[in-house]
């Protein structure tokens, strides 16, 4: 793999000794709004014109779109592939398609992808793309990478200067404010059967956005979470709260639980480390983070169709999604690899990332195992909100390549879409609410 690397001024060095890594000179971040966007993205295209220069993403919405309306529909519906790989042909691009793309490809002769016309329709909301300006001078990260100062909400560091900073960006992006959606989530077992795992109704808050001019707090609160379980039969009635804080080391989230047939809440643990939810914070702590650089790579993008599927058993093909439902492009991405510190503990000995760089939405990752074999890979579709300058990675897959099973959640199309609305009040984010939701 051919990667352009990130440039690091000098004077970096004696920061990171001192545990703080400073922001960049006036200079660089001269570079933004210039040749970069103010979130750090390429303007231009590429040599070769298969990615097109940024020209402010997808802010008009199609015309068969009703106003106000969750449902969103495809406003590339008409396009048809410009490339379809597979497994006869994969190795000629495997060097732009993540390793599990690779894997599935090779393991299964169903297995596609049908790469289309690139479009980056990522768009912001100008405070936020202004406050990412204002980071790039500003804002810090601290202790290693693990905690960061000086910063806006937004992109917090639009130039990263090491993988720590990219993953930031990352877990802090802006995903809109308060959302609200019902949804299910699938799981495929090896021989190729689905089951519902739950349907539920989500609210979902991001705090930290809802005051663009109030620095960021390491211990507050930047991302809650409220589900309620509708079914299957043996779920209904279950409810969870998470509240996740910026720095989940130095603020550990928390969580409770309703269970109908106890009739109580009760105080949960929350593993920020192995939760495949991309809403939901990481630790960065256990790994070392490297920025490998920024990457052409050919990924889900403008997954409309997937996102807004009305049936979801059209969906779960045995052995992976059904790749008429997958639209892939190519993007340029941030890859950011972390890897085990010496004597932690995790599942994973190494991760992958790959970041899109007009949204910092993780597209794919590649997990592998303390052999070093690939054990896992993810995937999130994103599709930008036309109507309300989101870029929205609302489902969410894992594949489990030793098991030959699947999981995709957060599918949104058979319940009407995904909504943004006015916040909750207080008391609808307090654990005592979840009992009058969560009784049958």
């Amino acid at each position: 793999m051919k990667f352009v690397k990130s440039r690091v001024a000098a004077s970096l060095v004696m920061a990171l000794a001192m545990g703080a890594q400073a922001s960049v000179s006036s200079q660089e971040a001269a570079k933004l709004g210039a040749s970069l966007t103010l979130v750090g993205a390429e303007k231009a295209g590429n040599a070769d014109g298969s990615i097109p220069a940024y020209e402010g993403g997808l802010t008009t919405a199609p015309a068969s779109f009703k106003t106000g309306d969750s449902m969103r529909p495809d406003p590339f519906a008409g396009e048809k592939p410009l490339l379809v790989i597979n497994g006869k042909n994969v190795d000629q691009y495997k060097g732009m398609l993540t390793a599990t793309t690779v894997e599935l490809a090779k393991r299964y002769p169903s297995y596609r992808i049908d790469v289309y016309p690139t479009h980056r329709t990522a768009a912001l909301p100008q405070a936020v793309l202004n406050n990412s300006r204002k980071n790039a001078t500003a804002a810090k990260s601290l202790k290693g990478g693990l905690a960061i100062d000086n910063a806006l909400p937004g992109v917090l560091f639009p130039i990263p200067q090491s993988g720590a900073e990219a993953m930031w960006n990352f877990l802090l992006r802006y995903q809109g404010v308060n959302i609200n959606s019902k949804y299910d989530s699938w799981s495929v077992d090896a021989a190729g059967v689905p089951s519902l795992v739950v349907t539920g109704e989500a609210f979902i808050s991001f705090p930290m956005y809802e005051n663009l001019s109030k620095p960021i707090d390491n211990a507050e609160i930047y991302h809650q979470m409220k589900l309620s379980y509708t079914g299957p039969a043996r779920r209904a009635g279950e409810s969870i709260m998470l509240k996740n804080a910026v720095n989940p080391t130095q603020q550990p989230g928390r969580g409770w639980q309703y269970l109908p047939g106890q009739r109580r809440i009760k105080s949960v643990s929350i593993l920020a480390y192995d939760t495949p939810n991309p809403h939901t914070a990481r630790a960065l702590d256990r790994y070392d983070w490297k920025l490998l650089g920024k990457q052409e790579m050919i990924v889900p993008y403008n997954t409309y169709k997937l996102t807004y599927a009305q049936d979801p058993k059209s969906l779960t093909t045995p052995n992976h999604l059904a790749p008429d439902f997958v639209r892939w492009e190519k993007h340029r991405v941030w890859v950011v690899e972390g890897n085990l510190k010496a004597g932690a503990q995790h599942i994973y000995q190494k991760r992958r990332f790959y970041l899109d760089e007009d949204s910092w939405a993780a597209l794919a990752s590649d997990q592998y195992d303390a052999r070093g074999q690939l054990y896992r890979g993810s995937f999130a579709f994103l599709s930008q909100s036309y109507d309300k300058q989101v870029p929205d990675a609302t489902p969410f897959m894992t594949y489990d390549l030793a098991r030959g099973t699947y999981n995709i959640n957060g599918v949104v199309g058979p319940h009407g879409g995904i909504k943004y609305i006015e916040p909750l009040s207080t008391a609808q984010w307090a654990p005592e609410s979840m009992a009058g939701v969560g009784i049958r």
